[in-house]
């Protein structure tokens, strides 16, 4: 967080079957103990998944290919679908084979819609058509293989399906067998063809630093959308996630069919019409500036693309997501440990760090209820501020005499883990890692070195430097009792040469990088099974099912205010659950937009997520700490619930609305607890009356509340019907006020 500034084929695989192993690895029984999740039928060779309420089919047409049939709500078990048929040909100029949504469509044979692969081979020629080879199923796993009509390169398709939602995985592997280097220019990890329809609508997210999550609605036009990144990683400015509902879709009920790449490099989603008007979802690695040499006897992995379809509306999709991400895609799945309160010190001393200061601010965020101590930027190397330093990865000893061990043991005393800020990806200029290794960044020979924040990257796709920045953090972790890493990254790529490599490979660096990071982040977690990291990226440029994987929680914006965290928390729900999200609560008037906002107020934006404070306690008056020791323990009660239980969007606050409510219900169902935010009231108008959702109508519910008044009346105790139905109301005037109500099912 940051308000001051703007292997190889090995690694690959083991990045790719894990989240296949995790899913292969659930009973099939658990979804449909009559059924298999795979069924391939011989006789019209097609392949059907089906899981929860969803199905998904295709099959092989005359010709070979792969051609996708049915994407949608769960067909019966007898029913019979037709086999593959290729599309006729609209006209002599979209011909047949462009007009067949198939399931990897390669750039060959008169394709104008975009491929999932393009290779060029040594001799110029560079048309390529896939068909079907062999399967094989095995569980809930499925492997595809397909050929080249004439040259020996295969695509191995994979496909898993969750039995609990019906969300699927998909990957490719690209093998060259043709006893010569080829160059694959475009790599996909899936398209997904959607039934034909003019009433589409695309839903992604979109933002800047500081103004990410935002929810983009538009029509899907006869013209091709690109939602991508050139950065080298995910990007501030769109996230790799997707949602396609039809007309009438509303948050609560109608199709979505919705999906998020995991891959946290360049990365592209493209979305288009064919001639049909069947839509096509293609995503993968990014083409742009992309060329990967793929020796003999070699393979290239893609990232993976998981996908899903709900007739719930866009609030299902979600949840979906959020429970797959808990039980299939975290660190700890499927039964990750909640998120401790966390104190940072960042905004109480950025780069003035003392061993006395910090133990201070450590026995006061203790005296609140804080779990978690994390010491933020300027511990390290020379760093008094963000001009050096950077790949100095030892302590300070002008600060911290002592080494860090009298903090930590401090910490510890007080009933807290110890967590610390590092960037090891980067390094400033002014530093002794860049004077020993002025190669080890990403720059092309004689060419200016671009510098953001007074730093440069450093090429990670090296094993020298991947070795290196391995190193120092294991034994960082190791010589120092440290639980939890905040992993920032606060620039994006520039200048993206690789010297030293043949320049036909140097663009593996799109791949290499990443997949080395992963590498770093898998290995660390292996040697330090109780360490938790967290991705940062000056906020949210760094969030996707990828990073994921090896993370326990990401900061999704260092927009800390907390009105405009209601819309930044609000699109952010929508690709990623309020598990891993964090909230902090920080200091008034906030430096963002210098609004002043209640204590109170800060504390229930923040506790929709995983809580933080990041406020100079230092300033607090005794009322200040008595109203976050009170907010810590009450969150304590609830968190369970905000952060691993059903997320309902009651009120957004997108759109210049005055209001927002959020409801999470626990996933036993016996607790639901409302947050709701007023902008402003005006002209004597009311608080709009909320009605709860996804209540047991028969039970018993008792009313408690945190923060807020409901209205004269409002019983202490009624049914989940009585809650749905009636509901309550809340009285809210003034501005920014916000009301926090708990409703436990009363036991029998």
């Amino acid at each position: 967080m940051r308000r001051t500034r703007l292997e190889n084929d090995t690694v690959t695989r083991a990045r790719v079957s894990m989240i296949f192993v995790c899913l292969a690895s659930i009973p099939a029984a658990q979804a449909e103990p009559a059924a298999a999740p795979i069924r391939y039928d011989e006789s019209t060779r097609v392949f059907e998944l089906s899981a929860e309420q969803v199905t998904y089919a295709f099959g092989v047409n005359e010709r070979g290919e792969l051609q996708s049939l049915y994407w949608g709500g769960r067909l019966g078990a007898d029913d019979v679908l037709p086999a593959a048929k290729s599309d006729a040909a609209p006209s002599s100029f979209d011909p047949s084979t462009g007009a067949t949504p198939q399931e990897y469509p390669a750039w060959g044979s008169a394709l104008y819609t975009e491929p999932a692969l393009k290779i060029s081979f040594p001799d110029g020629n560079r048309d390529l058509v896939l068909h079907y080879l062999s399967h094989t199923v095995n569980g809930a796993h499925l492997v595809v293989l397909l050929k080249d009509v004439s040259r020996d390169v295969r695509v191995q398709l994979r496909y898993d399906i969750d039995p609990d939602s019906g969300i699927l995985a998909r990957s490719a592997r690209i093998e060259n067998h043709t006893g010569k280097a080829l160059f694959v220019q475009q790599s996909a990890a899936a398209t997904w063809n959607l039934p034909a329809g003019d009433d589409y609508l695309l839903h992604s997210l979109s933002g800047r630093w500081a103004a990410e999550w935002h929810l983009d609605r538009r029509p899907v036009l006869a013209s091709q959308t690109v939602l991508e990144s050139r950065r080298g990683s995910t990007g501030h400015q769109n996230n790799p996630w997707f949602a396609l509902a039809r007309a009438g879709t509303s948050e609560e009920s109608g199709p979505v069919w919705f999906g998020a790449l995991a891959w946290s490099g360049s990365w592209r989603i493209t979305v288009e019409p064919d001639v049909k008007r069947r839509i096509r979802v293609t995503g993968g690695y990014n083409p742009f500036d992309f060329s990967y040499r793929l020796a003999a006897g070699a393979a290239l992995e893609s990232p993976v693309f998981f996908a899903g379809y709900t007739q719930g509306g866009l609030g299902e999709a979600s949840r979906l997501l959020h429970r797959f991400e808990l039980t299939h895609v975290l660190p700890q799945a499927p039964h990750p440990r909640a998120r401790p309160v966390l104190y940072n010190s960042w905004e109480a001393t950025e780069f003035n760090l003392t061993e006395a200061g910090q133990m201070k601010l450590a026995e006061m965020a203790a005296q609140i209820g804080v779990e978690r101590f994390v010491m933020d930027d300027g511990w390290f190397g020379a760093r008094d501020s963000d001009r050096a330093g950077l790949g100095d990865w030892i302590v300070n000893r002008r600060k911290f005499p002592r080494g860090l061990q009298p903090l930590i043991e401090r910490v510890h005393a007080l009933g807290m883990d110890f967590g610390l800020w590092v960037e090891p990806e980067m390094v400033n200029p002014d530093s002794d890692l860049y004077r020993r290794h002025p190669d080890w960044v990403l720059n092309f020979p004689g060419r200016p070195r671009t510098e953001a924040r007074n730093q440069l990257v450093l090429n990670l796709a090296r094993q020298d430097v991947r070795d290196h920045l391995f190193r120092v953090l294991d034994e960082l972790v190791t010589q120092n009792d440290i639980g939890f890493l905040k992993w920032d990254y606060n620039r994006n790529w520039a200048e993206p040469g690789w010297p030293g490599q043949k320049p036909e490979d140097q663009q593996k660096l799109y791949v290499s990088y990443v997949e080395n990071l992963y590498w770093i982040l898998q290995r660390l977690r292996e040697r330090h099974p109780k360490l938790e990291i967290e991705s940062c990226s000056g906020g949210g440029g760094r969030v996707d099912l990828g990073i994921m994987r090896f993370t326990d929680e990401v900061w999704p914006s260092d927009n800390t205010d907390p009105f405009d965290r209601l819309s930044i928390q609000d699109g952010f729900t929508y690709a990623h659950t309020p598990g891993v999200m964090m909230a902090w609560v920080t200091d008034s008037p906030n430096w963002v937009n210098q609004r002043s906002t209640s204590l109170e107020y800060r504390f229930l934006s923040a506790m929709q997520g995983s809580l933080g404070v990041g406020a100079d306690l230092t300033r607090w008056r005794e009322q200040d700490v008595q109203t976050a020791k009170r907010l810590i323990a009450d969150y304590k009660g609830i968190r369970m619930t905000v952060q691993q239980g059903r997320l309902y969007r009651l009120i957004s606050p997108r759109d210049g609305s005055p209001y927002s409510a959020t409801q999470s219900i626990s996933s036993d169902g016996r607790q639901a607890v409302l947050f709701a935010f007023l902008h402003s009231s005006s002209m004597l108008y009311p608080y709009p009356r909320i009605h709860l959702k996804s209540l047991d109508p028969q039970a018993r519910y008792r009313l408690r509340v945190l923060a807020g008044k409901p209205e004269e009346g409002t019983p202490v105790e009624a049914s989940g019907g009585y809650w749905m139905s009636d509901g309550i109301q809340l009285m809210l005037k003034g501005d920014f006020q916000a009301a926090a109500i708990v409703l436990d099912r009363a036991t029998s």
